[in-house]
């Protein structure tokens, strides 16, 4: 049995859990999380490989989900809503398919992807393994905050869930995380479920789900501008299929917030007023 690095928030209500993107931390939420305790029983999760959860071989989805659910277990949470963003919300709709009597509902935030042979994947998966568990130095950490001042996010947010999400090294430089063999497989799960695209990818899943898309594109970064064009075509895919979804499947709920992708991160107060007015929507 694995059992996950958590953190419990506090808060009194129905029990939400919180997983976080690829490469980040459960700590993504602290500033959302801070909102929905008022109205909600908050528990945050570090994914395996993340964090300060432990490394695990090898990292399927199957596998996380049965770790989320140990570790769960360990924490005396026998349902709850489960709340992802990013690979977080593609985790967050695959525990509710394999645990129908655990997940009361499950929110996805901006969580989807593409498969290896959509049009420009090759190259988006090239760079992000090209920096999957570097050894990035010491100003990696002043270097995320601007990076995250370009979106808005307040520099003191920014700097701690930049420490969170990696590892400190005793000559300064930061080990980025997760670490290049675990950064492969994840990879490999994405494809195979984005392979698959929205619709097919839900079937099977009964309980309420939220889907929720970024409203905004980040600016490009310089040189960057392929990947610009690259997700704003993705994101118009998946919108027309979540837009027919929510016509055809009555326990799906679609929405979009005005942000860019690491919205719980830039729009932590948006992010807890969705995902508190879909939990108060859903059925006793």
């Amino acid at each position: 049995m694995t059992l996950l690095h958590v953190h419990d928030y506090g808060g009194d209500g129905p029990q939400l859990v919180l997983l976080h993107g690829y490469g980040r931390s459960l700590n993504d939420w602290d500033a959302a999380a801070a909102l929905l305790t008022a109205g909600h029983r908050v528990l945050a999760v570090d994914l395996p490989g993340h964090g300060r959860s432990p490394r695990t071989s090898p990292w399927t989805i199957p596998s996380v989900v049965r770790h989320i659910a140990d570790t769960l277990d360990a924490h005396g949470v026998p349902e709850a809503v489960v709340v992802g963003h990013s690979l977080g919300g593609l985790v967050a709709v695959e525990y509710a398919r394999a645990n129908p009597d655990r997940a009361r509902a499950a929110v996805n935030l901006d969580g989807f992807w593409w498969g290896r042979e959509y049009p420009g994947a090759e190259r988006v998966s090239a760079g992000l393994l090209a920096s999957a568990g570097a050894i990035a130095p010491p100003e990696y950490i002043e270097q995320q905050v601007v990076n995250c001042a370009r979106l808005g996010i307040p520099a003191d947010r920014a700097e701690a869930a930049a420490r969170a999400a990696a590892r400190p090294l005793p000559d300064g430089t930061w080990q980025t995380l997760p670490e290049r063999a675990e950064a492969l497989e994840i990879v490999d799960e994405l494809h195979a479920l984005g392979a698959l695209g929205v619709s097919t990818w839900l079937n099977g899943v009964d309980c309420p789900v939220l889907l929720v898309q970024a409203g905004r594109r980040p600016p490009p970064a310089p040189g960057m501008e392929w990947f610009g064009e690259f997700s704003a075509r993705f994101a118009r895919g998946v919108s027309e299929e979540l837009a027919a979804l929510s016509h055809t499947r009555p326990t799906i709920s679609v929405d979009r917030i005005d942000a860019t992708h690491p919205m719980n991160l830039e729009a932590p107060e948006m992010v807890a007023t969705l995902v508190a007015g879909f939990v108060r929507g859903l059925p006793a």
